[in-house]
């Protein structure tokens, strides 16, 4: 019973620590004119969605040609000022595979770097677009979309002469800024929660929450089967005259 105990609460603590990955875009010369739709979550240092912060951003790709991919863009702050809480998301990042030379940007994020750190743990990004000419992702300065506005342009990622035959697009993220309404937080990031529209099936990432449900369930399942597992029989002592 123990040791079934421990398995379960193993399987707790995986379903918790480890949520799985919002589904990666797939593009190739077939994917010309599709859109896709990533929806983005807020937090602070790995951890949970903080109410209020929540944007969106459409990618539809627009052409393939001369070792580069090209996009148009629309980042959406889907935040309600009408709870108290306010922000501006001053860019967005994301990882490629395979890896970019270059990016270049027009519109509301006319600014890229490439391999810089991400904050909130999040870590190195391949390429992030940035409302304002910085030093690194991590942003600063002004500028970007605020609560229940839009922001557009057009993004390129250069492969060097020679555009790759497929190209993979993963772990989006967003940066938000001049936050207001939540005690002691003024910047935050966001994580990819779900990725929807193209050749992808909308996979959503489930919160926290939801996963220690699933894993309490499932204790509760292994629990409850072994207390109907049905005894052995008693021996039977024959006795001998």
């Amino acid at each position: 019973m123990k040791r079934l105990f421990l398995k379960a609460l193993a399987i707790v603590g995986v379903a918790t620590a480890a949520p799985a990955a919002a589904e990666p875009i797939l593009l190739d010369a077939g994917s010309v004119g599709e859109s896709f739709t990533i929806t983005f979550d807020g937090f602070v240092d790995g951890g949970p969605s903080i109410d209020g912060l929540g944007s969106e951003l459409t990618l539809t790709l627009t052409g393939i040609e001369n070792g580069v991919y090209t996009f148009d863009y629309t980042m959406t702050n889907t935040g309600a000022d009408g709870d108290g809480i306010g922000s501006r998301v001053s860019g967005f990042a994301f990882n490629t595979d395979p890896d970019i030379d270059s990016a270049t940007s027009t519109g509301a994020y006319r600014y890229t770097n490439t391999d810089s750190n991400y904050p909130n743990g999040i870590g190195t990004v391949d390429v992030c677009f940035q409302a304002r000419r910085t030093g690194s992702c991590a942003g600063g300065g002004s500028g970007g979309v605020f609560d229940g506005d839009s922001g557009s342009g057009t993004l390129s990622l250069d492969f060097g002469g020679t555009a790759p035959a497929s190209l993979t697009l993963d772990d989006f993220f967003v940066r938000y800024q001049s936050v207001t309404g939540v005690d002691g937080v003024g910047s935050a990031s966001g994580r990819q929660t779900s990725t929807s529209g193209g050749t992808t099936s909308g996979t959503d990432v489930p919160e926290p929450g939801m996963m220690l449900l699933f894993g309490l369930a499932v204790l509760g399942l292994a629990i409850g089967t072994r207390r109907r597992r049905p005894l052995a029989a008693a021996p039977v002592r024959l006795a001998y005259a």
